[in-house]
């Protein structure tokens, strides 16, 4: 079945607080938090028993008990010690290997980039080569912004900030990324396999910092598609300058990187304010076209792969026709937090399918449960 839903988190609300400083688990399962974590490996290295000088019998039986009491903080921390910045999820007929930002070159992940965080291999029973660019990623977590000029490092500060990968349980993973140095953005991706093969991905953010000279935080997410026959994607709307048309199937087409690139929703009126000068082209250059539904997929190598979103998280469909080099195009979402407050959590929910493909109606009555529940408040 399709229909299975994570367990929200405690006391989750869209766009809320939530005391909790670490997320929990997929279906009930609880995780020993990271600040306790970090708390026990502080409270073992900065004991008084560790400065320099002879130990007395006491001080050493100290230093012996914070220790061991760390390292219980650690050893039931799921996946801990683990020497891969992976981790291979299988679950129906699906694989999917999912990694943090660091460097990866071996039998599973040959190759692989620093930087490119996410779904580093998406693989089928119908089709063993990976869906996406063996260097880089799909469901990457590529941008912080403001809409301001920055440098390079900074608006792509989730791949340069450490992070932090952990096994939740068979089939779910989670990346944390503590504060970064310029936006002070924490978060936790996890990533779950469901029990029919479909990824589902919930981001939680909490900016630390007054850092957002807009007043928005923008986050994008990229999948860098490796040679599919077509670089197009679906959705089903209508031309953005023709309101009174009904909605139908759009092909989504965009000639170069950064020409008409970015697909919003029919009501989607924001307007969030950048410097003319902003260098990345796909977060404000829009396309004719406006989506009716808020998901969309494209076809490689005879399967479809599905992107579907909540509608209360509004999002924005963005493509390119070479963002993963030549040949590669960039299935891609943004996602906008508008008017943020310090030190509140915030929350998205979207899921992806990986599965054979007939045609625009069979993706559609595949994708039509986990649509549905997508739209459940």
């Amino acid at each position: 079945m399709c229909g299975e839903r994570s367990q929200p988190y405690q006391g989750e609300k869209h766009g809320g607080q939530r005391q909790a400083e670490s997320s929990e688990l997929a279906d009930g399962v609880s995780s020993y938090p990271t600040s306790h974590r970090q708390a026990a490996l502080a409270a073992a290295t900065r004991h008084d028993s560790w400065r320099l000088g002879a130990p007395t019998p006491l001080a050493a039986a100290t230093r012996g008990a914070v220790l061991a009491a760390a390292m219980l903080v650690l050893a039931v921390q799921p996946g801990f010690g683990g020497d891969k910045p992976y981790v291979i999820l299988e679950r129906a007929d699906v694989r999917a290997v999912i990694v943090n930002n660091q460097a990866v070159d071996d039998a599973v992940l040959p190759g692989h980039r620093a930087g490119y965080s996410g779904v580093a291999s998406l693989t089928h029973r119908r089709q063993s080569r990976n869906l996406f660019v063996p260097s880089y990623a799909g469901l990457n977590y590529e941008h912080i912004h403001d809409g301001t000029v920055q440098p390079r490092e900074i608006l792509f500060e989730p791949r340069q900030a450490p992070m932090e990968i952990r096994q939740l349980d068979a089939y779910a993973a989670e990346l944390h990324q503590m504060p970064t140095p310029h936006w002070q953005l924490e978060s936790w991706l996890r990533y779950t396999l469901l029990k029919d093969g479909a990824i589902e991905m919930a981001l939680e953010c909490v900016p630390r910092a007054r850092t957002f000279q807009n007043r928005y935080i923008g986050l994008f997410f990229a999948s860098y598609i490796h040679q599919p026959e077509s670089p197009d994607i679906h959705f089903r709307g209508r031309p953005a300058g023709d309101p009174a048309s009904e909605t139908r199937w759009i092909r989504g087409v965009t000639p170069e990187h950064g020409v008409r690139p970015t697909h919003l929703a029919l009501d989607d009126q924001r307007d969030f304010p950048h410097d003319a000068q902003f260098p990345l082209s796909l977060v404000f250059n829009l396309s004719d076209w406006r989506y009716s539904e808020p998901w969309y997929y494209g076809v490689c190598r005879g399967l479809a792969f599905v992107q579907m979103f909540r509608p209360q998280d509004r999002v924005r469909l963005s493509q390119s026709p070479s963002g993963g080099g030549d040949g590669n195009p960039a299935w891609d979402f943004q996602w906008f937090i508008p008017q943020y407050e310090v030190g509140t959590r915030y929350r998205f929910v979207m899921r992806a399918l990986y599965l054979p493909f007939e045609s625009t109606e069979q993706v559609g009555k595949a994708a039509a449960e986990h649509r549905a529940i997508l739209q459940q408040p």
